[in-house]
């Protein structure tokens, strides 16, 4: 066994007890190749980011770390620019052999809500080591946007694994000779490159900024928010844009991606060497993204970017990003879009499922 775990190893991995919850796993948590993580009932305000740390508990270190303690049950406010450490209602018992990775979901990267996984003992955030045993918790730091959570939300998602699955350049351009995994002749060094589209097909909108001072979003709130009330619209008729240090933007790719049933792929900064910015928080693209019974038509990936020190110029078609496929271990029983509640199979630039279409 060798690849990313399907739905359905996944469901096994919670009937063996390798996957145990204070509240029963639901169904509706079981994506295609990852499991969504459901957010305790306290929040412990921190007054700085963690690890853990070899050898020590993520209880042991709050002990140092924590201001105050946040009941969650009956919803509570994650202000802008603070740190929470939340323990998740899900915790892991590992086979030896499997490890697991964790990420935000393309909702909670789209709002700019940083969100990482910390484990007892660990030394990266959302790497679980084969074999982990013990509790999870999210470190979640909203940027843009103060958001109201309850227990239950589910703000990021883990995928497990087992051996070395990720397709070397050699794989990749012979998966996309057989399969095309973008409308275009592809950029493979290190993964597949992803570019930034400033020239859309009409009109002269390339994004959103997120506006500096809002309201709060309540993260029940489906299709409930003015676009406006959050948001600026960038325009460019050049090519080109500006990135503000420390603004916060929607953008959307150049390629329409494909991710074949039987692989499952993350998103990986590019070079820190072209620019002053990171793209995408939000990193896993299940099997089935842009892909269809006509062989696979693609998808465009929504891209979150935030400029760090200096203003920066970004020009259409500059590649921003990339793409590594993984080998799945087995076909998922359902795929992305295809049975799924899916909120963004088949979307060009999108904001996250908060807020009313534009």
């Amino acid at each position: 066994m060798t690849g990313v775990l399907s739905s359905q190893q996944i469901q096994g991995l919670i009937d063996s007890g390798a996957i145990a919850a204070d509240d029963a796993v639901l169904p509706a948590q079981i994506q295609p190749a990852s499991l969504d993580l459901r957010l305790g009932h306290v929040a412990y305000r921190v007054r700085a980011s963690f690890l853990a740390g070899a050898g020590r508990s993520v209880a042991d270190r709050l002990s140092e770390f924590e201001m105050h303690r946040i009941d969650l049950t009956a919803g509570a406010v994650l202000e802008k620019g603070c740190v929470y450490v939340v323990p998740l209602m899900e915790s892991l018992a590992l086979p030896p052999g499997i490890h697991a990775t964790a990420n935000a979901k393309s909702s909670t990267g789209r709002l700019d809500l940083l969100t990482r996984a910390v484990t007892d003992g660990g030394a990266e955030f959302d790497r679980i080591p084969a074999g982990y045993t013990g509790p999870l918790y999210a470190e979640i730091c909203p940027r843009s946007f103060s958001v109201l959570v309850r227990p239950g939300m589910r703000l990021n998602q883990i995928r497990f694994g087992t051996g070395d699955a990720v397709l070397t350049d050699a794989d990749l351009a012979a998966l996309h000779a057989s399969d095309r995994l973008v409308d275009c002749d592809p950029v493979i060094s290190d993964g597949l490159g992803f570019s930034v589209d400033l020239r859309p097909a009409t009109g002269t909108l390339v994004g959103y900024r997120a506006k500096p001072h809002t309201g709060v979003i309540d993260l029940d709130n489906i299709n409930h928010y003015q676009p406006q009330d959050f948001w600026e619209e960038v325009h460019s008729s050049a090519g080109q844009i500006i990135l503000d240090p420390g603004a916060f933007y929607i953008l959307v790719s150049r390629e329409a991606v494909h991710i074949p049933p039987q692989y499952a792929a993350e998103m990986a900064p590019y070079l820190a060497m072209v620019g002053e910015f990171r793209v995408h928080y939000a990193g896993f693209f299940d099997p089935g993204f842009g892909h269809d019974a006509a062989g696979g038509t693609g998808s465009r990936g929504v891209l979150e970017v935030r400029c760090h020190e200096a203003p920066f110029v970004l020009e259409h078609g500059q590649t921003v990003g990339r793409l590594i496929y993984e080998r799945m271990d087995k076909v998922p029983d359902t795929l992305y879009g295809a049975g799924l509640s899916s909120n963004y199979q088949g979307q060009g630039l999108k904001l996250s499922k908060h807020f009313k279409s534009i």
